[in-house]
């Protein structure tokens, strides 16, 4: 749904100064777990001021529709603006992602009972696909998936294990996928359930999505017939929904993130003085931050582009592949010449650039890495090749 770039805006300037003045404070505040994620206390208590300020979940409107991909860049790039943004509005992954496909395919009953507290903030999510690489499960290669699942009676039975599981750690809805004789199936389960039994949740780059990145068993989950999305069989197809909005999603937020990053580093070399002047005014320091213009720019235009692509209707498979390594790419050079900038202070908690450029790196292999994109549009090239020859 289109609501007009007027309201669009009115509701991310809202947005900017709510993660400005309400939630950039939050940065400082030490409620963290041991893998330095914001506890969920942290998140609720946020959370509750955004309801109260009237942007929480801004991108879902009170009826349930949701904004045209090109408005929803706009407001999840103003969330992006600190780390805990997208905590705060509800609009981070996995969350925002599941809100999505569930919005778009899951039955009114679905919605009500799975959909519904997820819109409301008052729930977080976790969707099971990837699996332990050292058992040579999927990862980015879908089809090598191992979780099974069986029908038994009126209910499915699955068992399997996944890995890198992002926010199953206290979550309380999960999207799990197995496969059946007919496919890929997808199931709506609620969390936690004994069946589900989180291994481990490893140290890791980033530290911005409470839960972590968990190791799961999953061992003989039943799960009612009626909480199967569709059929058996079309787990794949929903995937393919989710997949390029919820790649586009990343591109919004952490651009927003970088913008921030840019600010502070220009700041930094607007006061700081070295060798008689400013360090904006030494041309190793000012060109990076002009590259720094140049690559945001980049990134806003690609990520318009790739939205307006999906708001035909189109799947956009091969534009989110564009946008996503376009994107990503350009905002691991705005970190990491935003750390470069500012020296050591770079490299310390005093900013958040620090944290910036961890996620950013991790962002890198979020919902594919640049190398099976590349891979992915490199196949599209002969298959275009081979249509144009034939014809």
């Amino acid at each position: 749904m289109s609501i007009g770039i007027e309201k669009t805006l009115e509701i991310a300037d809202r947005v900017e100064r709510f993660v400005r003045e309400e939630i950039v404070p939050y940065e400082r505040d030490t409620r963290r777990d041991h893998h330095d994620a914001p506890t969920d206390e942290l998140v609720m208590e946020m959370r509750e001021k955004a309801r109260a300020a009237g942007v929480l979940t801004p991108h879902i409107l009170s009826d349930g529709s949701h904004l045209s991909q090109r408005e929803t860049a706009i407001v999840l790039e103003r969330t992006g603006l600190s780390p805990l943004g997208p905590l705060a509005c509800n609009t981070g992954a996995p969350d925002e992602g599941n809100m999505y496909l569930l919005g778009k395919v899951g039955s009114p009953e679905i919605k009500e009972r799975f959909l519904k507290p997820l819109v409301e903030g008052r729930a977080r999510s976790a969707f099971f696909m990837t699996e332990p690489a050292s058992e040579g499960g999927a990862g980015s290669d879908p089809s090598m998936m191992l979780t099974t699942c069986r029908p038994d009676g009126n209910h499915w039975v699955i068992n399997g294990r996944k890995a890198f599981i992002t926010g199953a750690a206290g979550a309380k809805v999960g999207i799990v996928m197995a496969k059946a004789d007919e496919g890929a199936c997808m199931f709506l389960v609620d969390l936690p359930d004994p069946a589900i039994v989180i291994e481990r949740v490893p140290n890791t780059i980033d530290s911005s999505m409470p839960g972590g990145h968990a190791t799961i068993r999953i061992d003989n989950l039943r799960v009612p017939a009626d909480q199967m999305l569709g059929q058996a069989g079309e787990g794949f197809k929903y995937a393919q929904i989710r997949l390029s909005p919820a790649r586009l999603s990343h591109c919004m937020r952490w651009y927003g993130a970088c913008v921030r990053a840019n600010e502070i580093a220009s700041d930094y070399a607007c006061r700081r003085q070295a060798f008689g002047k400013a360090l904006v005014d030494h041309e190793g320091v000012g060109f990076m931050l002009a590259e720094n213009l140049i690559d945001l720019k980049q990134a806003e235009l690609m990520i318009d582009w790739c939205a307006s692509v999906l708001d035909t209707g189109d799947l956009g498979t091969a534009e989110s592949s564009m946008a996503k390594v376009a994107v990503s790419e350009a905002l691991m050079r705005i970190a990491d010449r935003c750390v470069q900038v500012m020296g050591g202070s770079g490299v310390t908690g005093d900013t958040i650039v620090e944290q910036v450029f961890r996620e950013v790196r991790a962002f890198r292999i979020y919902d594919g890495p640049t190398e099976v994109h590349k891979w992915s549009l490199a196949k599209k090239v002969k298959r275009d090749w081979k249509t144009a020859q034939a014809g």
